[in-house]
């Protein structure tokens, strides 16, 4: 677990109010099988796969897979420069992303994101600790920032389908 005292604070406060402001119908669903934020940091550890949606142009939707990991509360994803969804969020940088273990989890958010390692500026200022886990993670590449763009994807709206939450959390 990576988050602090007051980012887990945040993302409770942020699972609260998404819930919250969820139509009934999905309340009815998630709100007696949901997860706490600590639970959720220690359930979303490593690489998870997520549905990113985006939007085109001309206001079509557009679905693809990325790797996603989840740290300090928000999602994390990357893609190649030279990639569709790198165009649409550059253009329209709100996004959808979904993380779905069969039916025993579902993590839905809904957010704005923000390149943290643009061509032609100065990155994000935790870039290096970013790339740091990053490269812990996949290796070091020395083609990093030029083949890829890393977002971070800050959510306005979060809500989490987890039954059994014990079976799911990293020990």
């Amino acid at each position: 677990m990576r988050e602090t005292p007051e980012e887990l604070d945040e993302l409770q406060a942020l699972l609260d109010a998404s819930l919250s402001r969820s139509t009934d119908h999905l309340r009815s669903i998630v709100a007696e099988r949901t997860v706490t934020a600590e639970q959720l940091t220690r359930i979303l550890v490593g690489m998870c796969t997520l549905a990113l949606s985006t939007v085109t142009a001309k206001g079509e939707p557009r679905i693809s897979g990325v790797d996603g990991h989840f740290l300090h509360g928000k999602w994390y994803f990357g893609t190649a420069r030279s990639a569709a969804k790198a165009r649409h969020l550059a253009a329209r940088p709100a996004a959808s992303v979904a993380h779905m273990r069969g039916e025993e989890l579902g993590v839905f958010t809904h957010g704005t994101v923000e390149i943290l390692n643009p061509e032609d500026g100065e990155p994000a200022a935790d870039w290096p600790d970013l790339l740091a886990y990053f490269k812990d993670f996949y290796g070091d590449h020395t083609e990093w920032e030029k083949d890829v763009f890393y977002y971070r994807l800050r959510p306005h709206w979060m809500t989490v389908y987890a039954p059994d939450a014990a079976k799911l959390i990293t020990k």
